[in-house]
């Protein structure tokens, strides 16, 4: 069992141009994907200890916070002096992990456009699951958590204001999520254009041709396959065509007005319909 201290209530020291949470009352956190991440957090219900953590996170306490693969990292400025380096630790995916998850995300074009759009697909937790490694942690011990803090208490309210900057991040910027595991936005998006056959693929060669033939752009696209030995070959029937009406064949020339005198007029009228006569006959 860890050892309990206790420490005085203390003011933190102001801070200028701190990171200021954008929520100012009420639950932080827009998006579902945002809110799946506090879950976590906020299921171990520790009270005050979040309460201040959100405090800190509204009044700018958090100086800095950078999302590197593998590790969450903030600066807190607390009642002392020096402010508290805050690290949360989450293990980044191995590469076998994300060529499995890039070649099912590259054959599902919806989830892949709103990914572009800005937005987390829900898709996306099946797809890193089917994959073996869930997107989100589905436990706080999942977290490696630790501040400089004397709070032996984990998480500190340090902790739990890094937590809450960390989530409004994620509104912001949903590709920090799969930053923190591993793949940032633009090698993502490269790899994503070389499954879909836009650039060279040496590393999954048997895999690309599948997944790059069922997106164009992200759109819901498809690309067609490229076979020159098919040029000569005659296309296939057309299917056969629907019953028709059988009406006279220059009905519609007879529906519109005489054309004026500059067009030719009834003389136009009697060469279209002789024109309507003949091709008629030739269907």
């Amino acid at each position: 069992m860890s050892e309990q201290r206790w420490y005085p209530p203390s003011r933190p020291r102001a801070v200028e141009n701190g990171l200021k949470a954008r929520s100012s009352r009420g639950a932080i956190g827009e998006s579902w994907w945002s809110r799946r991440f506090l879950d976590v957090l906020e299921s171990f219900a520790m009270g005050s200890r979040l309460t201040r953590g959100r405090t800190y996170a509204r009044k700018g306490q958090v100086i800095s916070l950078d999302v590197v693969p593998g590790e969450v990292r903030a600066t807190v400025q607390g009642s002392r002096v020096k402010p508290y380096r805050v690290t949360i630790g989450l293990p980044a995916f191995p590469e076998i992990v994300w060529a499995k998850a890039e070649i099912a995300l590259s054959e599902q074009a919806l989830p892949s456009a709103k990914l572009l759009a800005g937005e987390v697909p829900p898709e996306l937790e099946d797809l890193f699951a089917d994959a073996g490694a869930p997107l989100f942690p589905r436990s706080v011990n999942e977290l490696d958590q630790r501040c400089t803090c004397p709070d032996w208490e984990v998480p500190c309210k340090h902790l739990a204001a890094t937590f809450y900057l960390l989530a409004e991040a994620f509104d912001e910027d949903p590709f920090l999520i799969l930053r923190w595991r591993g793949r940032n936005r633009d090698t993502l998006l490269s790899r994503l254009r070389e499954l879909r056959g836009h650039g060279p693929s040496e590393e999954f060669d048997d895999a690309a041709p599948a997944a790059a033939g069922s997106l164009l752009a992200l759109a819901g696209l498809t690309r067609p396959t490229c076979q020159p030995e098919l040029f000569w070959l005659h296309p296939p029937p057309l299917p056969a065509r629907p019953t028709t009406l059988d009406v006279d064949r220059d009905l519609l020339l007879r529906q519109l007005p005489t054309p004026g005198p500059i067009l030719g007029g009834n003389t136009l009228v009697s060469k279209l319909g002789t024109a309507y006569q003949r091709f008629g006959g030739a269907l």
